[in-house]
């Protein structure tokens, strides 16, 4: 018979490979009987996956699969879930650790555990999403948010395909945490950690407070949103020890040519920088900002509200329709510029004074949007699908 006492999970997550390790083995040490369940990825390109379980005192297994359509992702997905249930039901094991691959994004292994099946069971039914934790070393965060280098390029990406950065892979890993896992740092690089996630729990690394936290529950549709353009809160306006964050909100609409010549000097001005925008020439369209290690990302990220009819708004979530009823302005809607720009020596006045340039002027307002969308598509090669 399946326990009836859900099995509580743990997803720790980061790119710094010993912080990560010394995090999963604290879990393990103060945890009653837990298991760690990891996947290596270091052979991916040559058509196989390592997965490895093991205990506080000794590793009880390794398995080596071969990729489902060349995909290390659906070949974790496909063993972990079933893993999972396997533990679960054998009742031996207090606690579930899943330490994700370096360059992993949590996001999408708690919505696989969240919403898995297996054998049409309900993974929910056996297993409960305790916590997720990313693990970080601050005195190499500042550095590591500064260059572009590819995760390919240091072996740690998680599929042929995967073109992301190490940067934009550490800032989505501490984004969605609710718990930052870290060793002692300077003051700038825990600062960074303290803006970028501002309402996460921070807990050092051998002070015995790292269960008690990471046990603290995980809410995956609150996380879903936190991470969702559209949704997502972005830091508030704060400096400390020489990290600045600054939001930029502004109503009027961007001049596509204008922000794509811009962007040279937007995107390298902060370590980190995300949002929601929309131009002038795409006036229905959500557009989400995401850039790390001077790397930018656009994605489509569905309609504004202004631009459905009435009856359209009730397939959209009570959250976003409540936020822009409460922000509506009487020309533009619920589109707005809103951009947050974190860094070390923040030059606030300078993103402010280029982005405004950017912004139509009173003459080209005055054209309406009929002749906003003549403008120049400058933006259409950089555009992604929203994932």
């Amino acid at each position: 018979m399946p326990n009836k006492i859900r099995l509580p999970v743990i997803v720790v997550a980061g790119l710094h490979r010993a912080e990560r390790r010394r995090a999963v083995q604290e879990l393990l040490n103060s945890s009653l009987d837990p298991i760690v369940l990891h996947h290596d990825l270091r052979h991916a390109h040559l058509g196989t996956v390592h997965r490895e379980l093991r205990t506080a005192t000794r590793t009880h297994g390794t398995l080596s699969l071969p990729l489902t359509n060349d995909c290390p992702c659906c070949a974790l997905r496909e063993d972990l879930l079933p893993e999972l249930l396997r533990i679960a039901d054998a009742g031996q094991h207090g606690l579930a650790i899943i330490e994700l691959w370096g360059g992993s994004d949590p996001h999408p292994a708690v919505e696989a555990i969240a919403g898995g099946e297996v054998d049409g069971r309900c993974l929910h039914e056996a297993v409960e999403l305790a916590g997720v934790v990313t693990a970080v070393d601050p005195d190499r965060l500042l550095g590591e948010l500064s260059v572009p280098d590819d995760l390919a390029e240091h072996g740690e990406h998680t599929s042929p395909e995967d073109s992301r950065t190490r940067a934009e892979a550490l800032a989505h890993q501490i984004e969605y945490a609710t718990t930052i896992t870290l060793a002692r740092g300077g003051e700038a690089g825990l600062s960074m950690l303290r803006q970028l996630n501002p309402t996460a729990r921070r807990v050092l690394l051998g002070t015995g407070e790292l269960l008690r936290a990471a046990l603290g529950g995980f809410d995956v549709a609150a996380a879903r949103d936190r991470v969702n353009p559209a949704l997502a809160l972005l830091p508030q306006q704060h400096e400390e020890a020489g990290v600045a964050t600054l939001v930029w909100e502004r109503r009027r609409p961007l001049h596509p040519a204008r922000l794509y010549e811009a962007l040279d000097l937007l995107v390298p001005a902060a370590h980190r920088s995300r949002g929601r925008f929309w131009l002038a020439n795409r006036p229905e369209q959500m557009l989400a900002w995401d850039a790390a290690g001077a790397n930018l990302a656009v994605e489509e990220c569905g309609p504004w509200l202004v631009s459905l009819p009435d009856a359209e708004w009730d397939l959209y979530p009570p959250a976003r329709r409540a936020a822009a009823a409460l922000d509506w302005h009487p020309m533009h809607g619920d589109r707005t510029q809103q951009i947050s720009f974190t860094a070390e020596g923040l030059d606030a006045h300078g993103i402010i004074e280029l982005l405004d340039s950017c912004l139509l002027t009173d003459a080209e307002l005055m054209a309406g949007e009929q002749g906003w969308k003549t403008l120049p598509d400058a933006f259409e090669d950089l555009l992604q699908p929203v994932s």
